[in-house]
């Protein structure tokens, strides 16, 4: 099989779909693997480490007109849409409930797209998780940073200091990302409350941290109530396949503090407020009604190194499946098809045929 290895076109998005490694273990196999120059660079892998694992230089445009399967990390950007061919795979984050546009666009060209966002394996989504951890890590870092005075925030120090009382971090939602940023939060010194609508989570994240971070069943009335003394509230939701659910209405930011900040980690689904709207890291934030929105679409790009190595570990064994036996073969293993979002000009995962009503 071909498989291409295009480089990733969002602003500031440094990671690479593939390392050498995972090339060399391609091509060992007998595969044709293309990689587009500089891809990986941001990543740290020079293209000589390409060449020598055996890949095929290529541009963009030869990538996507000789790959049966074109590897990527984020979806496709509508500078993107022309070249994907008619008929071939591609297996990316797609988050394709809040992108009609991307949508429709597969099921014209009759795309095989499978989505690492979606793939599930024994009730958990392994090509998501160390991304979800990553980005769950860094939401509270991100929003400490922005709680400076000069950057617009409350002036609050995260950790406080003897005698004065820290930063407050509430954190909607308590799956990866929520439990990484709780536990990242309450790290570094904040005052840390998780709300979700599991208690069972909530009770793990209990032990967890044996009593120091607070918990708190999710409802309208409790968070409004978490959110009026918030500091930083962090966006941890996820539908599989579907939209993130809204929570935060806009004229719920009255009532918060001026200078709190959301950094909205659910923003690649839509996101949780109402205000919600996607940014890339060289714009990373803009003001609501004196509220800070971070609303970054791939905040782990920001680590790429981290982030590809991450990544790539998990997601080469199906890359490895799809190549060896054909993606119609491919897909007759469970795990795999929980992936598939669309194919043959269809809909068919469940979550994004509901999001799309």
């Amino acid at each position: 099989m071909i498989i291409g290895v295009p480089k990733e076109i969002k602003p500031q998005e440094y990671r690479v779909s593939m390392t050498p490694d995972g090339v060399s273990t391609l091509t060992q196999a007998g595969h044709t693997v293309l990689v587009q120059a500089g891809a990986g660079i941001g990543s740290g892998f020079q293209d000589d480490e390409y060449r020598k694992a055996g890949a095929e230089m290529a541009d963009s445009t030869s990538i996507y007109m000789r790959a049966d399967l074109v590897v990527k990390v984020k979806e496709p950007l509508e500078g993107e849409f022309d070249a994907l061919r008619t008929g071939s795979t591609l297996f990316t984050y797609l988050h394709l409930a809040p992108n009609r546009p991307l949508t429709e666009l597969l099921l014209t060209k009759k795309i095989t797209a499978l989505g690492y966002e979606t793939l599930e394996r024994n009730g958990k989504l392994p090509l998501l998780q160390p991304m979800s951890e990553i980005a769950g890590r860094m939401a509270p870092l991100i929003g400490a940073y922005y709680l400076q005075k000069p950057r617009g925030g409350t002036g609050v120090l995260p950790c406080g200091v003897a005698g004065v009382r820290p930063a407050k971090a509430v954190i909607i939602g308590a799956g990866t990302v929520g439990a990484n940023a709780a536990g990242v939060a309450l790290g570094i010194g904040m005052d840390t409350v998780v709300l979700n609508r599991s208690r069972e989570r909530l009770a793990d994240i209990d032990q967890s941290y044996r009593g120091m971070i607070r918990t708190v069943l999710l409802s309208q009335s409790a968070l409004e109530n978490e959110l009026s003394t918030a500091d930083v509230v962090i966006g941890a939701l996820y539908v599989r396949g579907g939209r993130t659910p809204v929570l935060i209405a806009r004229r719920m930011l009255a009532g918060m503090k001026r200078g709190a900040v959301i950094v909205d980690v659910s923003i690649d689904q839509g996101g949780c407020a109402e205000t919600s709207q996607p940014r890339t890291h060289d714009d990373p934030v803009y003001m609501v009604d004196d509220v800070i929105h971070y609303m970054v679409a791939n905040m782990p790009g920001a680590y790429p190194r981290t982030s590809t190595l991450a990544l790539t570990q998990e997601t080469l064994p199906y890359i490895k499946m799809i190549a060896s036996n054909g993606i119609k073969k491919a897909l007759e293993d469970g795990i795999l098809r929980t992936a598939l979002n669309t194919r043959n000009g269809e809909i068919v995962h469940k979550g994004l045929i509901r999001s799309m009503q």
